[in-house]
């Protein structure tokens, strides 16, 4: 095969783009190539091993790839600016759909000449890239390891993962928090789960909504191994989302979920979706069907109350959650991975 670089500056933040770039790391090493990715502290790895669930024991890690000089290959996770690449084939990859950032000026033009493919993670951070670039970008959805994730015995419990952090996508757990207060002065049975790293900007927005929490059955687990995570998914009957909520998509796009690797893995725990109705979850859900989509906080709970009153139903919808969630397997990535080097 050959040697491959990757860069992706975002590497600390440990969430989903970060997930999609090993992953496509790990296709090329399983398939013969030797794959070098940048980082100055290498000592990473061993966070993103644990944090992701992901052996990355044949991937190493150095300090500079030079921008791909002297590598067969290059996979290059773009921060809205476009890098001038120096490898035979290279690959952009964009997992936020930039935007106003003159993406059509001439330099861009002149660098993008030395790019062979332009990857991104939806239809939806496609629709704005393409726009603002001028190009015809390909969709790789992100690989879901959705073999560990397996249904458990169903318990109260309502999940939501995703990054604390108010920086730059609207995660909103405090909606989330919000709706559950309401919720349960009829449900008191039940438990509220938000999930995820707070490592880069996090810290200030986790003790808000800590404060917020008091008084409540709701729990807040920062930073949690992949492990963990896999058997809190496994017991969660609800999966909840407001990221986005209060955005203009169009005006903003940056700050909705682009994809939402999480909710997948919640869908293939057998945990309903019930997600808010922006970005790339339009391309995860299909409505009434194997998840829900909601505008509006009123529409959240009302629709959660309606599913614990007719058990037929949710059961019926978290079968049809598994299901769609193979759609956005580990091989239909691997697949389409290995296509692109054809």
């Amino acid at each position: 095969m050959g040697k491959a670089a990757i860069y992706n500056p975002y590497l600390d933040t440990l969430g989903g783009g970060e997930r999609y770039t090993l992953s496509f790391a790990k296709v090329l090493a399983e398939n013969g190539w030797q794959v070098d990715v940048e980082w100055k502290d290498t000592q990473i790895k061993k966070k993103l091993e644990q944090r992701l669930g992901i052996n990355l024991s044949n991937i190493n890690f150095i300090p500079d790839i030079k921008k791909g000089s002297g590598y067969d290959l290059c996979f290059w996770v773009s921060d809205g600016s476009i890098p001038l690449l120096h490898s035979r084939k290279n690959i952009l990859h964009f997992q936020v759909p930039f935007h106003d950032v003159d993406g059509k000026s001439l330099f861009n033009k002149m660098k993008l000449i030395r790019v062979n493919k332009i990857i991104c993670n939806s239809k939806f951070t496609k629709s704005v890239i393409d726009k603002e670039y001028g190009v015809d970008s390909l969709v790789i959805y992100p690989s879901v390891d959705i073999s560990k994730i397996k249904p458990k015995r169903k318990e109260n419990i309502i999940l939501y993962v995703g990054r604390f952090s108010e920086l730059v996508q609207s995660k909103r757990q405090d909606i989330l928090i919000d709706a559950f207060k309401k919720f349960c002065k009829k449900y008191t049975d039940w438990k509220l789960m938000l999930v995820g790293g707070s490592d880069i900007g996090g810290e200030e927005y986790v003790k808000e909504l800590k404060n917020k929490s008091i008084g409540y059955n709701i729990e807040i687990l920062e930073g949690i191994s992949y492990k963990e995570l896999l058997g809190i998914y496994g017991k969660a009957r609800f999966f909840w989302s407001a990221a986005g909520y209060e955005i203009n998509e169009k005006l903003h796009p940056e700050q909705v979920e682009h994809f939402g690797i999480t909710t997948v893995e919640a869908m293939a725990a057998g945990a309903v979706p019930l997600v808010f109705n922006a970005g790339g979850a339009k391309e995860i859900i299909k409505n009434s069907k194997d998840g829900f989509l909601w505008d509006k906080v009123s529409e959240l709970n009302k629709k959660t109350e309606e599913l614990i009153n007719n058990g037929v139903f949710c059961r019926q919808v978290s079968k049809n959650a598994v299901e769609k969630s193979k759609l956005f397997g580990n091989e239909k990535f691997n697949q389409k991975v290995v296509d692109l080097l054809l």
